[in-house]
């Protein structure tokens, strides 16, 4: 599996062809999951082949956005399967790696513990200092798919989204949850005054 040479060249293509409008779904989050994924698999004690498969579906995880965000997790898949062969990948690995993209659909269902690692890598920033930082690049993108229309909108989105997600991994739920919970407190406030 010839990973970093994979990575360079996806990488270079989400820089060059994502669309301009995604302030979220960008090569910064891209490489935001690959260093989550990483950590948290790490944290789990995954090594070797399975962390190269979990940094491979982080690399890939939202490459569908290139052709639109319907269905982008779908899409994602189709471009691994066409890309991997050509870098050392086996069919049986890269079954695996969709099935980590898929994990990444919301609502998450994650049916092993290397999707669930990728799961909770996807969403690691909702239990994080810079979980505003990064909302705000989602709030941006969302008005600009009409899908929000109001910061108001925005916050009743985001606590109840925020009090139906929950991680998965014990790594994730011991050093995320309770600064999640504590996000999810301000945005109360926030929709109480």
């Amino acid at each position: 599996m010839e990973y970093e040479k994979i990575k360079k060249d996806i990488l270079q293509k989400l820089k060059e062809h994502l669309p301009e409008h995604l302030s979220y779904h960008s090569v910064v989050h891209v490489k935001d999951v690959i260093n989550a994924v990483e950590k948290i698999a790490i944290a789990e004690g995954i090594s070797g082949e399975e962390l190269m498969l979990l940094k491979t579906a982080a690399l890939f995880h939202d490459t569908g956005f290139l052709y639109g965000a319907k269905d982008h997790e779908e899409k994602s898949c189709d471009i691994a399967a066409k890309h991997l062969p050509k870098y050392g990948y086996k069919d049986e690995q890269i079954q695996k790696i969709k099935g980590m993209i898929m994990a990444t659909k919301i609502p998450q269902s994650p049916t092993n513990h290397l999707e669930e690692i990728m799961a909770d890598a996807d969403l690691d920033y909702l239990g994080r200092d810079d979980f505003f930082t990064i909302g705000n690049k989602l709030f941006e993108e969302l008005t600009m798919f009409g899908i929000v229309n109001s910061e108001r909108d925005w916050n009743l989105l985001q606590e109840k989204f925020l009090e139906s997600h929950h991680f998965f991994t014990q790594t994730s739920i011991q050093t995320r949850n309770q600064k999640k919970n504590e996000n999810l407190e301000i945005i109360k406030s926030k929709l109480n005054s």
